[in-house]
């Protein structure tokens, strides 16, 4: 269920290792099974981020029960994480968390409502 969206404008040359490696934190820093964890990767994605095209990171992270109390805590995390694996600046990556309701998130022809 938890659903990390990754686009940059850079071309990533490990990305298979990048994708595999997020879903693993991912998992890791929300106490989920990784068999839920989707991450996709966007690469060479047109850009702009304060003005200029440098290198630069999109995230989405959407999960059910997304603890909104800890929005800063996984933020320097995955900032941390994906500046290191990618190059990119950790001034230069954006993140938006959405917390998604049980009845909005479908998988295996059903949804995560109790």
């Amino acid at each position: 269920m938890p659903y990390l969206k990754i686009q940059t404008n850079e071309e990533l040359l490990h990305a298979n290792q990048l994708i595999s490696k997020a879903s693993k934190l991912v998992a890791d820093i929300l106490s989920k099974p990784e068999k839920y964890v989707m991450v996709a990767l966007e690469e060479t994605v047109n850009m702009i981020f304060g003005g200029t095209n440098e290198p630069a990171i999109f995230c989405e992270l959407k999960s059910i029960g997304l603890p909104g109390d800890r929005t800063k805590e996984i933020s320097e995390k995955l900032s941390d994480f994906l500046s290191i694996e990618t190059g990119v600046p950790i001034d230069r990556i954006y993140i938006e968390f959405f917390n998604a309701e049980r009845h909005m998130w479908g998988w295996n022809g059903t949804t995560f409502e109790k």
